[in-house]
């Protein structure tokens, strides 16, 4: 099968098998790279030379030749790269992002899907809860399209609530996204947002450092977090509890020299808990994708659309209910004793200002308002 290959395609095949021999991560492989250059020259290098710099069980691990699966798990990439838009970057891959060789931990291997001209533009990561808001999805939303007409692509990862909405956003700018995902490129997780992930392919990139066929595995995604992070000049976190993953991404953002910033919400709401904590630790408030722009000093075009925290929605701005329920969660009891509304028109009313979109109700079963823009 060797025999037949290119020297690009060989080129792979070797940085493939490095990267699926059992016990070589990224630290020892990269570790290797560095004393013997490139996997071809570590696969001819000889055991008392690798054992200077690894342990015998790992010497013997690099010089066996590749089993079955192993053989399998190369083949079924190789395929897969046959097929337009599929890509496989190395550490020493010009393509391979600039940004992410100046993280402690830069991935072996990317496996990227779509536009690999992306990975070397200007990126904002834009993180935040699952089981986010309507506010903050709305945030999360405008925040990213402001900064993708600004020309600025945002990286996230995926997941429900805040990140599929800034990947939204994106794309509904001028500028694109960055998907990172902790499954094998040719996954889509969760489920539910495989419509966007194959619009994010179509028109942007989607990134995995993860071989293909990996499933959904819990600690994968905490690691990826440190791409969307290492790709990115700054980190917006949008809505975060006090122990949300987004504080991961957050810290290495900030291990990693990246500016932090956080869009600060209700002292009573728990999604707003993160956020806070972030701003006290020296995140930059920010209340506009503009603030964000002037931090990092990227020019923003002249017809720019800016996007203010909160902004009531003028059509409805004379309505009392909304006044009254004001920004911060709210009871209905509390607002029954504040309008002097009777609990029957109360709900009734509350119901028809949430169809309207101007008002959400809460897990906690308290009502919050909604910011237009």
């Amino acid at each position: 099968m060797r025999l037949h290959l290119s020297e690009h395609e060989q080129d792979q095949y070797d940085w493939l098998r490095l990267s699926l021999t059992k016990g070589i991560g990224n630290e020892t492989a990269r570790k290797l790279l560095s004393a013997f250059g490139l996997p071809s020259q570590i696969f001819s290098t000889e055991f008392s030379q690798l054992v200077e710099h690894i342990p015998a069980k790992l010497a013997h691990a690099l010089l066996q030749a590749p089993n079955d699966a192993m053989k399998a798990q190369i083949a079924l990439t190789q395929q897969w790269l046959q097929q337009p838009g599929n890509h496989l970057l190395s550490l020493a891959d010009t393509e391979y992002p600039a940004q992410l060789l100046t993280i402690p931990d830069p991935p072996l291997l990317l496996y990227a899907k779509g536009r690999i001209d992306l990975l070397h533009v200007d990126t904002i990561a834009v993180v935040g809860s699952r089981n986010a808001t309507a506010q903050g999805v709305l945030n999360a939303e405008k925040f990213s399209e402001c900064l993708s007409d600004a020309g600025i692509c945002i990286s996230s990862g995926l997941a429900a609530g805040i990140d599929a909405a800034a990947h939204a956003g994106a794309l509904r700018g001028k500028g694109a996204t960055i998907a990172v995902i902790g499954t094998g490129a040719d996954i889509v997780y969760p489920a539910r947002n495989r419509q966007l992930a194959h619009q994010i392919v179509e028109q942007a990139c989607l990134l995995s450092e993860y071989p293909l066929g990996t499933p959904a595995i819990a600690g994968n995604f905490p690691r990826r977090n440190r791409i969307i992070s290492g790709l990115a000049k700054g980190v917006l976190v949008v809505e975060a509890a006090a122990q949300s993953g987004s504080l991961i991404t957050a810290r290495m953002a900030a291990e990693q020299g990246r500016e932090v910033f956080a869009i600060p919400g209700s002292i009573h709401s728990p999604l707003a808990k993160g956020c806070h904590q972030l701003i006290k630790q020296g995140a930059k408030l920010v209340e506009s994708a503009q603030d964000i722009l002037d931090e990092l000093r990227f020019s923003m075009p002249s017809q720019q659309v800016d996007v203010p925290l909160q902004q009531s929605v003028p059509d409805h701005a004379d309505n009392e209910l909304l006044s009254i329920i004001g920004y911060d969660p709210v009871h209905i009891d509390h607002l029954a004793l504040r309008s002097g509304i009777d609990l029957a028109d109360l709900s009734a009313q509350l119901l028809t200002l949430e169809l309207q979109g101007l008002i959400e109700t809460l897990p906690s079963g308290m009502f919050q308002r909604v910011s237009g823009y």
